[in-house]
């Protein structure tokens, strides 16, 4: 910013280095040159590991414990997508078989009698269907008979700890095939060589296949053994992030696990993953099954991905829109524009017409590409005098006598093109004398002040005292003169621009179409006169809000429009 407030010229379309640096190294990190495809996958997954399991069953009265093993085919089963399960804890219900047997002891199913039973009555609750009897469960208790396999499932909680607890030491083997059909590229997850004995390990061996179930629990905080006893569901994320540029090539895949179910669920809200099956056999050629309620982990394997290659039409998209947005293109021109023209005005020692047509290009092409930029401040203050071609700027701080004879500094005055004022409808020009008549514009009564009763600070007679007190006198002491002459009030212009009231009227219907002006509107009339004035005066908007009227025009605009009481409240800052 440069001293007298003003900001220095600057492109508008011109961007910071530092946001180049910025989109290079987008283009280099993110690749932004390449054509990204995602990516397709296929599973397949193979579970080992043998478990003892050990159980109490009744014979012949007397508990007996019954040591089983169980292999894959016992505790994994076939799912549906890229899952698998891995059985952890179970409970059995031995020897059902189709018959009528009493319910399971619960709130829906107690009675005391056949009245608290329906026959037909099917609850989704229930194991079968009511057969309208209340008959003895157990002891003094009893409940609705059911049509059913029995004995019914009694409702009981799963072991503690889970009965194949030592699932945690199982592993996975995980196959997976990916394939990119856009670049004609496909790879596996299994690397040509690999160590068959390996176990995966975030840091040692973060590509082996091979996952040992406890590990998986451990890598997301948890711990397999309270899982398995009522059962969960964990995510396994296969990420490739494939470079398939032959200089950079790049693409193997990163595993991440994450739980997915909520392991804060509480028991009504049915935690943990569980199912049911059945054994089903023949004894006596009568057939029975074993009920089985099942409960485990859920393994969902998520493969997602892209794999990208350079293309040259992403390359050149992304440089065109880089061009575009820096405005380089601009930057382009003006080096063409300025190689041209200065070397046309350097090569020509003599004026000639090509060289002054050349420069006067060159000139005005920067003028309208660029704009000088006034920093706005409270305490600046702009004046005007006709006797002059530039603008003052005053910083009001620094008043101490009359604004009349302040210096401030120079501001160029703003090029405006006034000519689309000749297009008013002829209508609001103001008609020709009638012969006889008065003119529609005259001056008040009042007798216009000479040199000899004017301040002393007034250069063209026609300026009045301040009205306002001591401390804020200066502000309205100022004439439209630097030296004495004519005043500005006196001009055409003045009268055609400012105190024209059919213009005045026209510009306030112009901004507001439903307007109501009355014959009495001289306080809208007058402060839309002020702004025509600064507006002629100043030009740009930006100076115009700062800029104090002189006070022989102001006093002649108060003339034209009064006020009826008289009093004006003189100078206000926008701030």
């Amino acid at each position: 910013m440069l001293a007298n407030g003003e900001e220095m010229q600057w492109p508008k379309g011109i961007k910071r280095k530092d946001d180049v640096l910025v989109k290079l190294f987008a283009l280099v990190s993110d690749k932004l040159y390449q054509r990204k495809e995602p990516v397709i996958s296929s599973v397949h997954t193979k579970v080992k590991g043998i478990a003892e399991v050990k159980e109490e069953i009744l014979e012949n009265g007397m508990k007996k414990v019954v040591s089983s093993v169980f292999d894959t085919a016992d505790y994994t089963f076939p799912l549906q997508g890229n899952s698998f399960f891995v059985m952890t804890n179970f409970l059995k219900t031995e020897g059902q078989q189709q018959g009528l047997c009493p319910e399971f002891p619960t709130r829906r199913t107690l009675c005391s009698s056949d009245l608290g039973c329906k026959k037909g009555r099917v609850d989704p609750q229930s194991k079968g269907i009511q057969t309208g009897r209340c008959v003895e469960y157990k002891g003094k208790l009893k409940t609705c008979e059911v049509s059913a396999w029995c004995p019914i499932e009694a409702a009981k909680e799963p072991p503690r700890p889970a009965l194949l607890n030592i699932a945690e030491n199982f592993t996975v083997l995980i196959k997976n095939n990916i394939d990119f059909p856009g670049h004609n590229y496909t790879t596996r997850n299994i690397l040509p060589g690999v160590n068959i004995t390996c176990t995966f390990h975030k840091t040692q061996d973060p590509q082996c296949p091979i996952f040992r179930l406890g590990d998986i629990f451990r890598e997301v905080g948890d711990n397999f053994s309270d899982a398995a006893i009522q059962g969960g569901i964990m995510g396994i994320e296969i990420y490739w992030d494939c470079n398939l540029d032959s200089w950079f090539h790049r693409c193997h895949p990163k595993y991440s696990f994450r739980r997915l179910d909520d392991k804060t669920t509480n028991e009504s809200l049915y935690p943990g993953y569980n199912f049911r099956y059945a054994k089903y056999y023949k004894e006596n050629n009568v057939e029975k099954r074993t009920l089985i309620k099942v409960f485990g982990i859920r393994f969902d394997i998520l493969v997602f991905g892209t794999g990208g290659k350079f293309d040259i039409i992403q390359l050149v998209v992304y440089i065109g829109s880089t061009l575009s947005y820096f405005g380089l293109a601009t930057l382009f021109i003006d080096f063409l524009i300025n190689t041209y023209s200065s070397k046309c005005c350097r090569s020509h020692i003599y004026p000639c017409f090509k060289c002054c047509e050349c420069c006067a290009v060159n000139e005005y092409y920067y003028r309208k590409k660029c704009e000088t930029i006034v920093e706005p401040k409270a305490t600046l203050k702009y004046v005007s005098f006709v006797d002059e071609s530039h603008i003052r700027m005053v910083d009001q701080r620094l008043l101490g006598r009359s604004l009349q004879g302040v210096k401030g500094e120079k501001v160029p005055r703003p090029s405006t093109d006034f000519t689309d004022l000749s297009r008013l409808p002829m209508s609001l020009c103001d008609p020709p004398p009638i012969p006889g008549q008065p003119e529609e514009m005259q001056l008040l009564s009042e007798v216009t002040p000479r040199f000899g009763d004017s301040p002393a600070w007034c250069q063209c007679g026609h300026c009045l005292p301040s009205q306002l007190p001591e401390s804020h006198r200066c502000l309205e002491e100022l004439c439209c003169r630097k030296k004495a002459g004519a005043c500005i009030t006196t001009s055409e212009p003045f009268r055609k621009l400012v105190l024209s009231r059919r213009v005045l009227r026209f510009l306030l219907l112009y901004q507001e179409p439903l307007l109501a002006l009355d014959e009495n509107a001289n306080s809208q009339l007058r402060h839309c006169a002020y702004r025509c004035y600064t507006t002629w005066r100043f030009g740009s908007q930006d100076l115009a809000d700062f800029a104090i009227l002189p006070s022989c025009c102001r006093w002649r605009i108060r003339r034209e429009f009064p006020k009826s009481e008289g009093q004006y409240s003189g100078f206000k800052s926008p701030y």
